[in-house]
């Protein structure tokens, strides 16, 4: 059985699932080198127009392998940071993604499988998630995926469940800002399918752009650098094709080239 799972479908939306049920899609080092190297394949695949991320089975992802756990238990500090690295790379990879990413999130999502929902631009849950940042209990720390989930909860959330390591529930997520969307279960799918459709309106290029500059803007003063570096931005991006087209389909009530019509219409 594979341990991960990708297709795209006609429409360009990719669906990326971790494929470990009996193991509540807990991942190990071959696990990240694989979703290491499908995400970079595919954000440069032209053809790919959204990524979704799921797991199977009964969880999203309980995090670390326990087999996983306990070889790096024997490993040198240099092992330990070289091994570590290979879960840094996937995060980074997956957070600069040039593609939508959506974290489609049901069961339990601990440890590592909190900073791949963080990773991702959009995440929705179903309404009995959890969400636990267990490492302090293993007497470890949430270290590679601690950027980007202070960047999701922020500062004050992460003092309290990066210390106290307690379970919270798919609302309290929301409320945090790690989880954009909380609905029943029997609705996850269509709700990122409604999502999904949202983001077919936009521009493919403009929303690469669009990520980029967030990561430019992203805790930086207001100076004049900046304001230099977004004039440029948008002084380039209205001047291209896409650019062109977007507007010129706005002025003639029409849609833009990039959005597909509905099934069945031709």
């Amino acid at each position: 059985m594979n341990d991960v799972l990708a297709m795209v479908d006609e429409a360009g939306i990719a669906t990326v699932t971790l494929n470990r049920p009996a193991l509540h899609n807990a991942f190990n080092e071959d696990v990240i080198a694989e979703l290491t190297a499908l995400f970079e394949r595919l954000g440069a695949d032209p053809l790919v127009r959204v990524v979704l991320l799921r797991g199977t089975g009964p969880s999203f992802s309980a995090g670390a392998d326990l087999d996983w756990m306990r070889r790096m238990a024997g490993y040198s500090r240099d092992q330990n940071h070289a091994d570590a690295l290979g879960l840094a790379t996937l995060l980074r990879t997956l957070n600069n993604c040039p593609k939508p990413t959506i974290a489609v999130v049901h069961g339990a999502a601990y440890g590592g499988g909190v900073g791949l929902v963080a990773c991702c631009d959009m995440a929705v849950a179903a309404e009995g998630a959890t969400f636990c940042l267990s490492e302090v209990k293993l007497g470890l720390i949430p270290a590679t995926i601690g950027p980007y989930v202070v960047a999701a909860m922020g500062e004050r959330a992460c003092r309290r469940y990066f210390l106290t390591a307690e379970r919270f529930s798919a609302t309290e997520a929301q409320a945090l800002g790690l989880v954009h969307q909380v609905v029943p279960a029997d609705q996850l799918d269509t709700a990122v399918a409604a999502l999904v459709k949202r983001l077919g309106e936009g521009g493919p290029a403009a929303q690469r752009a669009a990520k980029d500059l967030i990561f430019a803007c992203a805790n930086r003063p207001v100076d004049d650098d900046l304001a230099s570096d977004t004039a440029e931005r948008i002084a380039r991006i209205r001047a291209s094709d896409e650019g062109r087209e977007g507007v010129a389909a706005f002025l003639e009530k029409r849609k833009a080239s990039w959005v597909r019509p509905p099934a069945g219409d031709k």
